[in-house]
């Protein structure tokens, strides 16, 4: 960079960083705002104002770690408070036109030449161009990770334990048996029955609609896990039609405790637990 440019990029950086805040608070919140985040939203703009103006001044790889810096912290929020992209794109688009017309009226107050002018706007509609890029990656990253969190959350709920004893407990399944269920479904049983210390784990296939042979063999292997470990696993819940399908099928039941209902299953454990007691 030549002695005479940088002597024309700082006068328009000052007054750029001098007027921040009124630049920031100039443009109208947006609706999607709430009142209690317009500080908030003030705070952004006046850090992506200074990434703005530091970059008609300031080395490209320091503009670049700032403005990643910006849009991480920024993204994170966003996601956060459950606002959308197009939000934090509209403020980035919207201080390119703001910054751009002060670096305009400077350049007039001035008298740059059109190559001294181009060299001031050049590296501040790249950083406006890396802005968005980082922004948009950013989001979408942050986004993702929450909804993986979130999918998370709902497969836990999807194959929760009960403790109706100290010593069982129930696995109430509702809806299909995909593999990753099953995988889910072994790796609750095994961690919580460990956890709890229960001798015995039902699980209830009431609210399943179907099961088929590859359903049976997941639950035959939780079933046989649950063994290794000490805890004794049984069925509950399985319907007549259920039955048939599984007769059909070929499923062999044999070693496996299996009941009608989950009412039933209780029943009979308290019944063998009076036996062992008398």
């Amino acid at each position: 960079m030549t002695a005479a440019k940088s002597g024309t990029l700082k006068p328009v950086t000052t007054t750029i960083l001098e007027q921040k805040e009124q630049l920031a608070r100039a443009v109208a919140i947006p609706s999607e705002i709430g009142k209690g985040a317009s500080e908030q939203v003030i705070t952004w703009r006046m850090e992506l104002i200074e990434a703005y103006a530091t970059s008609l001044s300031q080395d490209f790889e320091e503009v670049t770690k700032n403005l990643e810096k910006w849009s991480d912290h920024v993204s994170g929020e966003l996601v956060e408070s459950r606002l959308p992209l197009n939000l934090a794109l509209g403020e980035i688009s919207e201080y390119r036109e703001v910054i751009g017309a002060i670096i305009k009226d400077e350049a007039k107050t001035q008298n740059l030449s059109f190559d001294d002018f181009y060299g001031i706007l050049s590296p501040f509609n790249h950083a406006v161009d890396q802005a968005m890029q980082f922004m948009s990656k950013s989001y979408m990253d942050d986004f993702e990770n929450t909804i993986k969190t979130a999918n998370y959350a709902v497969d836990e709920l999807s194959v929760p334990i009960v403790r109706i004893t100290e010593t069982v407990g129930v696995i109430p399944i509702v809806g299909e048996i995909d593999t990753k269920r099953a995988q889910l479904l072994m790796e609750n049983a095994l961690k919580q029955g460990e956890e709890y210390e229960l001798e015995t784990i039902i699980l209830d296939l009431s609210g399943v609609s179907i099961i088929d042979t590859m359903v049976a063999h997941q639950l035959f292997k939780v079933i046989n896990s649950l063994k290794l470990t000490g805890v004794n696993g049984i069925m509950s819940g399985i319907r007549p039609d259920i039955v048939q399908t599984m007769v059909s099928l070929g499923i062999d039941m044999k070693g496996i405790h299996t009941f009608s209902s989950l009412h039933r299953a209780i029943q009979s454990l308290q019944l063998l637990d009076e036996k062992v007691n008398i």
